[in-house]
């Protein structure tokens, strides 16, 4: 994992804005609380958002979001980011950004959800209703979007090489038969949307409830398995069999969510660069999955 990213400053951005916007110069422009990994983000005035992709890998989300929001947001239970406007290249900033509606709320953490299984029920519910949307000439998982509801083959080799290297840190044999029996499936439906990156810093709340899902950059159309990841790296318990029960999918799907939950786990657990407290939570996912993939085979 390659820390490669763009600085981007404020000040920057507010020369963006002032040539290319010049009708909203005059608004402040603050950097906000919680980053995403692909995108800089800023608030400008009280109800938008600037994202600025800090990488070139990530500059197809632009467009990408423009495209398909509105089409999302029409079929979703929960508000969505409406896109306001795209930005182009200019002095000291190569790539195309956008700009967005700013949506209120907290990011999601545990001391937040008043009833965790009901917050489990919301974002099932949000994912079902996702998967109902015509997926009809929707983006294809790529290299893009990091192959986010594609074939989990494209990682077979990264997750062998981290279980090579790991093999005094982990459970490599068991790991292993997690890997290999999500990889012995497919999905066999019909393609459908995926967001593909539910993670807390993609979930706000309000008044202790889920409210609005954000960052659609990897969303694309295949399979829903990536979605489910979020099972292991927040839920537990009876919250998590709660969102099991309402996400009305079958064992093979859950299957390869554990495949994706495993890789990344890995990955994380690999990486000289990851943060203790995140190697910590990538230890606790393994042992999960792990745990949940023996019961499944009783």
């Amino acid at each position: 994992m390659t820390n490669d990213r763009m600085d981007i400053s404020a000040a920057l951005v507010a020369d963006l804005i002032e040539t290319q916007f010049p009708q909203w110069a005059a608004m402040p422009i603050r950097r906000v609380d919680v980053e995403g990994w692909d995108n800089r983000s800023f608030r400008l005035g009280d109800t938008m958002k600037i994202r600025m992709p800090s990488a070139a890998r990530y500059v197809p989300q632009v467009e990408k979001e423009q495209q398909w929001l509105p089409h999302l947001a029409a079929g979703l239970p929960l508000v969505v980011p409406a896109p306001l406007a795209i930005g182009a290249p200019g002095p000291g900033y190569p790539w195309r950004w956008s700009i967005q509606s700013w949506i209120a709320g907290e990011t999601v953490t545990r001391a937040q959800i008043a009833d965790p299984c009901r917050f489990a029920a919301d974002l099932a519910a949000f994912l079902a209703s996702l998967r109902q949307i015509d997926p009809h000439g929707g983006p294809l998982p790529g290299q893009d979007n990091f192959h986010r509801g594609g074939d989990l083959g494209v990682y077979d080799h990264e997750t062998r090489q981290c279980l090579a290297q790991l093999e005094s840190r982990v459970n490599a044999a068991a790991c292993l038969a997690v890997w290999e029996a999500a990889r012995a499936t497919r999905w066999s439906g019909t393609p459908v949307w995926v967001h593909g990156d539910i993670a807390t810093g993609n979930l706000l709340t309000r008044d202790d409830r889920l409210s609005a899902v954000i960052d659609f950059g990897c969303c694309a159309v295949g399979d829903p398995a990536c979605d489910l990841v979020i099972a292991w790296t927040f839920l537990h318990g009876d919250d998590r069999a709660a969102f099991r029960t309402r996400t009305q999918l079958d064992d093979a799907t859950w299957a390869r969510a554990r495949g994706w939950a495993l890789w990344k786990a890995l990955l994380t657990l690999a990486s000289n660069s990851a943060a203790p407290t995140d190697q910590a939570a990538a230890t606790d996912v393994i042992a999960a999955v792990l745990a949940e993939h023996r019961d499944a085979a009783r």
